[in-house]
C-alpha cells in the first residue's frame, strides 16, 4: 500500500512510517515541522529514510499533487497538549480542524476513501465513575476550592459520596475539557460526516498517554513523561501535581504505531462502511502519574518526585481505558510493559525543542 502519513516526521508519525516501510508498504510523509514539536526547521534524521515533503496539511494545492496514487491516509498531524493558555485556540482550530477539513476534501477529490485518524482519550474528559448508590454517574467539573484544599477526587453529583473509577469504553459520554480536546472531538465529527457522505471508512484511534523515543521536550506542548525526564536530566525533582494518585494509561509509541498499521490494513482490506469506528489505544496497565515519576527517577538515579498539589485548569482526575474493543476489532494488544518502556525511556532519544538548536 502507498500511505500518506501527515505529521510523518513527528513523534508518532515517524514510528508509523518506520513500521509501514518495514512491512513492505510505501509511506510518503507530509510534515510542516511546527516549532511546538520540532527543535529545528531541518527534518530529523529518522525521517530522511522515507519520502518526505515539507508542507502544511492545510495546503489544498499541495495535497492535490500528493494524493494521486495513495491508497489510504494516516492523519497524525496536529497541535497537541495543553498549550499555554486560551490564546492558543485559533492555532489549535486551524491546524487540527481546518487542516482536517482540507485533507478530507482533497481525499474526496482524489477518490481516496480510507482514513486512520489520530484520535485522543481527551475527548472523554473525566473517565468513567461508579457510585455505590447511583451506579455509573458523570461527575461535574472539579471546583477550584476543592483542588486548593487537596480534595482531588470528584464526588457523586447526586449524593456527594466517593466514586470508584472504572475502565472507559468507547461509547462513554464525550465531554472535552480543553481547547485541544475540543478540536480532537471536532476532527472525529468531520471525519464521520465525510465517511457517511462518500461511503468511506475511518478508524479513530483514541490514544491514551503516549511516550517513548522521539518525544518533544522542554515545551508546554510535551507530554508528562517528557516533562519529568527533562527535570531529572537537569538534576531536579519531578514536580507532580495533585497528590500523584491520578490514574492514566501510559502506552508506548511502538505499540501505537502497531495499532495504526493494523487499522490501515483493516481499512484497506474491506469495503467502505460509511462510518467512523473509534477504539481506545492503550496498554491495558493503568498506573498513577506518581508511579511514572517515581519509576523514572529511580531508573535515572535522580531525586525523588515532589508532590506539589494544585491542578491545571483542564486536568481531569482519572482516565483509564478499556482495551477490549481494539483487541476484538483490530487484534491489537500492547507489547511493551510499563516497567520496560519507562526504563528504556530514561535514555531514549528525544527531539530538542524550538530555540535550543543553532
Amino acid at each position: 500500500m502507498r500511505i500518506l502519513v501527515t505529521g510523518g516526521a513527528g513523534f508518532i508519525g515517524s514510528h508509523v512510517a518506520d513500521l509501514l516501510a518495514g512491512r513492505g508498504h510505501r509511506p510518503i510523509l507530509l510534515d510542516a515541522l511546527l516549532p511546538q514539536a520540532h527543535g529545528s526547521p531541518e527534518p530529523p534524521e529518522w525521517s530522511k529514510r522515507h519520502e518526505l515533503v515539507i508542507g502544511d496539511v492545510r495546503d489544498a494545492e499541495l495535497l492535490g499533487r500528493l494524493l494521486p496514487g495513495v491508497d489510504a491516509v494516516c492523519h497524525q498531524s496536529a497541535m497537541v497538549g495543553h498549550g499555554v493558555d486560551p490564546s492558543d485556540a485559533p492555532e489549535y482550530a486551524s491546524h487540527n480542524d481546518y487542516g482536517t477539513a482540507v485533507l478530507l476534501a482533497a481525499m474526496y477529490g482524489a477518490g481516496i476513501e480510507r482514513l486512520v485518524l489520530a484520535g485522543s482519550m481527551v475527548v472523554y474528559g473525566e473517565g468513567r465513575y461508579e457510585c455505590p448508590v447511583h451506579g455509573v454517574v458523570r461527575p461535574g467539573a472539579r471546583r477550584p476550592e476543592d483542588i486548593e484544599a487537596g480534595r482531588f477526587e470528584p464526588p457523586c453529583p447526586r449524593c456527594a459520596r466517593p466514586l470508584a473509577d472504572r475502565l472507559v469504553p468507547e461509547d462513554a459520554p464525550l465531554e472535552p475539557r480543553s481547547t485541544y480536546a475540543a478540536t480532537k472531538l471536532a476532527q472525529e465529527h468531520l471525519a464521520a460526516a465525510w465517511a457517511r457522505q462518500i461511503g468511506g471508512s475511518v478508524w479513530s484511534l483514541r490514544y491514551h498517554n503516549v511516550y517513548g523515543p522521539r518525544m518533544p521536550r522542554d515545551t508546554p506542548y510535551a507530554g508528562v513523561a517528557s516533562i519529568f525526564r527533562s527535570a531529572l536530566t537537569r538534576g531536579e525533582a519531578p514536580r507532580v501535581l495533585e497528590d500523584g494518585r491520578q490514574r492514566r494509561d501510559f502506552v508506548h509509541v511502538t505499540d501505537v504505531a502497531a495499532a495504526n498499521l493494523l487499522a490501515l490494513e483493516a481499512a484497506c482490506g474491506r469495503a467502505g462502511t460509511g462510518t467512523l469506528e473509534a477504539v481506545n489505544v492503550c496498554s491495558g496497565e493503568p498506573h498513577t502519574v506518581g508511579e511514572l515519576a517515581t519509576t523514572l527517577a529511580e531508573v535515572m538515579g535522580g531525586p525523588a518526585p515532589v508532590v506539589v498539589g494544585g491542578a491545571r485548569a483542564a486536568d481531569v482526575r482519572h482516565v483509564v481505558a478499556d482495551p477490549a474493543k481494539a483487541r476484538e476489532l483490530l487484534g491489537f494488544r500492547a507489547a511493551t510493559s510499563f516497567e520496560d518502556g519507562v526504563a528504556a525511556f530514561a535514555t531514549d532519544e528525544l527531539r530538542d525543542p524550538a530555540g535550543l538548536q543553532t
